[in-house]
């Protein structure tokens, strides 16, 4: 493991309980979600590999908003992702460039924001009153209406979330240049 995943997984364990099961499965997919973009120029995270749009860099900028957004669901509820049956075609033009890597941007920059977000995340769950409060979903067609979902839940969903991204960006690295993260 790098000293990043070292660190967090050591943080995970000064916490105790079901917090640290959840902070220590969530440094698991993060690590091996980092490990895909080893050695790669910034040109190459940003390279489709197979049939869909994605690509390592947009796959990392992808779950860094989407832990973003479902820790701050978790602190201010449904406002802070937005109502998705509002948004226009332009939203939705923004929504399609978290998969891909921009003029600009590089494969450096993209893991640091992903870094700090993951800090972030932590800091609330080693911190946070309690794991069974809720919060109803924002507005969406995928989301069940009234329902609501506590911080366990949400954590578990951005852990899968994570886990599910991390199995995509392995079949793009080893489409790429045949490097595998596992096996």
């Amino acid at each position: 493991m790098n000293e990043t995943t070292t660190r967090d997984l050591t943080d995970a364990q000064a916490i105790t309980g079901e917090r640290a099961d959840l902070l220590a499965a969530l440094a698991k997919s993060r690590h091996f979600l980092r490990f895909t973009t080893r050695d790669l120029t910034d040109e190459q995270a940003g390279q489709r590999t197979t049939a869909s749009e994605l690509c390592l860099g947009g796959l990392i900028k992808h779950v860094t908003l989407v832990e973003r957004n479902w820790a701050d669901f978790i602190m201010n509820g449904p406002s802070a992702m937005g109502d998705a049956t509002t948004m226009t075609e332009a939203d939705w033009a923004r929504w399609a460039d978290q998969f891909r890597m921009l003029p600009g941007e590089t494969l450096a920059g993209v893991l640091a924001d992903y870094a700090e977000v993951a800090r972030r995340t932590d800091e609330m769950v080693a911190t946070l009153p309690d794991l069974d409060a809720t919060q109803p979903l924002p507005k969406a067609p995928w989301f069940e209406a009234g329902a609501r979902w506590s911080a366990r839940r949400v954590l578990m969903h951005i852990i899968a979330e994570t886990a599910q991204h991390t199995g995509h960006a392995d079949i793009i690295r080893e489409s790429l240049d045949g490097a595998k993260s596992m096996g």
